[in-house]
């Protein structure tokens, strides 16, 4: 059988396979090393890659620790906004990460995740900060190549976009809908690259989306990836401001107008 050459991240695999290491597997030793009953976690969960809402919805003291919550690499906090119980993880930053917790928290009863990230503006159509509901985004990223074959873009499940139409109308936050650039070394972002995807159309650069919705499509989940304009990759003084309470009061607006609209 002829050797395939090509880069490891994009040679043929078997996408239909299932995976011999599984997240169910992983959960079971941790709930058996750790003597944790097994719990699901809220139909809602939030991805809070800055970690600023976790932080502050502890400070507020609005938030509890989930015990049953097995994952080695994080904890997960749970928290009541609108009349929904959501379980919130902070820091879970980058595609292999995100989609690593993502796998265990739909194994654990998750049935609609958003993603809240930090993002760099491309497209100048506003001034900082704002939100746009990610609904395609670039690989430039090497986690999505495992889930799904080659090619230019990861898409938000259109299920999901169709639920959330207009459901940001009477927000008070302003939320664009458009495409990111998913990648994972935000410091090699040259002026070449930047060009060139502004020329694409892409509004923002951040780092998971590409990933996340990879895995939406491959195992049929309710994904849905925020990018928070905050900055213009620290090219002007005073970049990375977030709006009030760093940020977290516009964000669990947005979370809550998204919640409400998939859940049930």
């Amino acid at each position: 059988m002829p050797q395939d050459r090509r880069a490891p991240i994009v040679s043929a695999r078997q996408f239909n396979a299932p995976s011999a290491f599984t997240p169910e597997s992983l959960l079971r030793e941790a709930r058996r090393q750790k003597d944790l009953d097994e719990q699901p976690v809220p139909a809602v969960c939030l991805l809070d890659p800055d970690g600023d809402v976790v932080r502050r919805l502890q400070t507020q003291g609005r938030s509890r620790r989930h015990n049953g919550w097995a994952c080695y690499h994080t904890e997960m906090q749970v928290f009541e906004q609108d009349g929904i119980e959501i379980g919130v993880i902070g820091c879970a930053v980058g595609a292999p990460f995100a989609v690593l917790v993502a796998e265990q928290l739909f194994a654990s009863g998750c049935e609609v995740l958003i993603s809240v990230t930090s993002a760099g503006q491309l497209a100048a159509t506003q001034a900082p900060p704002y939100f746009i509901l990610i609904d395609r985004a670039l690989r430039d990223e090497g986690t999505s190549y495992h889930y799904l074959p080659a090619g230019e873009y990861s898409r938000a499940p259109a299920s999901v976009l169709r639920r959330l139409e207009g459901a940001f109308d009477a927000s008070g936050v302003d939320v664009l809908r458009g495409a990111s650039w998913t990648t994972d070394a935000p410091f090699r972002e040259t002026e070449d690259a930047i060009a060139g995807h502004r020329e694409r159309g892409l509004l923002a650069v951040e780092m998971e989306a590409a990933a996340l919705y990879a895995l939406a499509e491959a195992r049929q989940r309710n994904v849905v990836c925020f990018a928070h304009v905050t900055n213009q990759m620290g090219q002007v003084e005073g970049d990375f401001e977030k709006g009030e309470a760093d940020g977290v009061t516009a964000t669990l607006e947005v979370v809550a107008h998204c919640a409400r609209r998939l859940v049930g």
